[in-house]
């Protein structure tokens, strides 16, 4: 009997790594690609001035959302973190405004406290490692974002809009029925509608 295909030939988590390189190259080479990735965002998804919309903490090399929060809030919207509230589950969004507390979460981002309200987005931006023009996402790995935007698509329509470097993007992902299409993908060089 041969055994079971060993991790490190999941082709998931080879381009995983390798995207993880890629990403790095492009926050050294494009510094002001947050700048850019913002306007670029603001230009095509359309933010009602009653939607909810989550962004992600950033961490390590992801595309910092920091620009794209603070024209968010100039235009009054509002805005939530994601919290990791119990393993294995769909996240949970809380209210976020700047100066607001924020802790540390269960990977090590800050996220608002238990105090925050709660509240369901109408848009997400969500972090990736490498993406597709036609709306296929490859994440890392916990499947915390495909188990929300299920979730979510069951009760309503979510947009989801990924937000990476454009060198994240490739031609095909290893994807499964269980990974959740983005209905956008917005990065330095524009946006792509999928």
């Amino acid at each position: 009997m041969l055994p079971p295909i060993a991790p490190f030939l999941d082709p998931k988590r080879i381009l995983r790594e390798r995207m993880i390189g890629e990403r790095r190259t492009a926050a050294k080479a494009r510094p002001d690609a947050a700048e850019h990735a913002a306007a670029n965002f603001l230009n095509a998804v359309e933010v009602s001035r009653s939607a909810v919309v989550s962004l992600y903490y950033t961490m390590r090399d992801e595309l910092d959302t920091e620009p794209l929060a603070r024209a968010l809030f100039e235009r009054h919207a509002d805005v939530a973190l994601p919290v990791v509230a119990k393993r294995k589950s769909p996240l949970i969004f809380r209210r976020y405004v700047p100066g607001d507390d924020l802790i540390k979460g269960s990977y090590g981002e800050l996220v608002p406290t238990t105090n925050a309200q709660e509240v369901i987005p109408d848009i997400l931006v969500v972090p990736l490692l490498a993406f597709t023009r036609e709306g296929g996402r490859l994440g890392y790995g916990g499947g915390y974002y495909d188990r929300t935007l299920a979730a979510l698509r069951k009760a309503g329509t979510p947009l989801a809009v990924g937000y990476a470097y454009g060198a994240q993007e490739v031609d095909a992902l290893p994807l499964t029925r269980l990974d959740q299409p983005l209905d956008w993908v917005v990065t330095e060089r524009g946006a792509i509608r999928c």
